[in-house]
């Protein structure tokens, strides 16, 4: 069972167990939530957006319908996902006409970050601190910036990794496509 503060919302009968929504938090019916989540003061989370287990949804933080997020995420304070690239008040869209977004395991998305619609953030990336995320993430990256772009790359356990793709944690990293997979 969820726990719900007192003046928190939720409307949605996908909440799993453990799942804590705190204080001005709102989640909307057909939002499906995983276990163990921890979603903040003043989080929105429209009805059709999916959080996997384990996410971190820090305050002021908006999910809107299309965006899927996979499980050990962290979305920093004031993260913020589009799902219209074209919108106009006067226009009202169906979600088919919306775009989705991926968010893959392991993701760290940190304060202020924006992700533009119709993107995916490859599995244990990291954006920097205001980071406009306006194009894929590939696996590892850490990308930061106004359009975000690859800085470098980061281990699962989030460190920085040595020119090599070796960890100071012991791990050891190889190319694979644009991103990087485990040596």
């Amino acid at each position: 069972m969820p726990s719900v503060h007192p003046l928190g919302l939720n409307e949605s009968d996908s909440v799993g167990e453990g799942t804590r929504i705190w204080a001005w938090a709102h989640v909307l019916p057909g939002a499906v939530v995983g276990r163990d989540c921890n979603i903040c003061d003043h989080a929105f989370v429209e009805g059709g957006v999916v959080l996997g287990d384990r996410v971190t949804v820090k305050n002021a933080v908006l999910l809107f319908d299309g965006v899927s997020v996979g499980d050990d995420v962290f979305l920093g304070p004031n993260v913020v996902f589009t799902n219209d690239l074209r919108p106009r008040a006067h226009i009202k869209k169906g979600p088919e006409a919306l775009l989705t977004t991926r968010v893959e395991n392991g993701v760290t998305l940190g304060a202020g970050t924006t992700v533009v619609c119709g993107t995916k953030i490859g599995a244990h990336a990291f954006a920097a601190a205001g980071a406009v995320i306006t194009k894929d993430v590939p696996a590892h990256a850490f990308v930061a910036g106004n359009p975000a772009k690859v800085r470098g790359w980061v281990c699962e356990c989030g460190e920085r990794l040595a020119e090599d793709l070796t960890c100071v944690c012991g791990k050891a990293y190889q190319k694979s496509g644009d991103g990087l997979v485990s040596a």
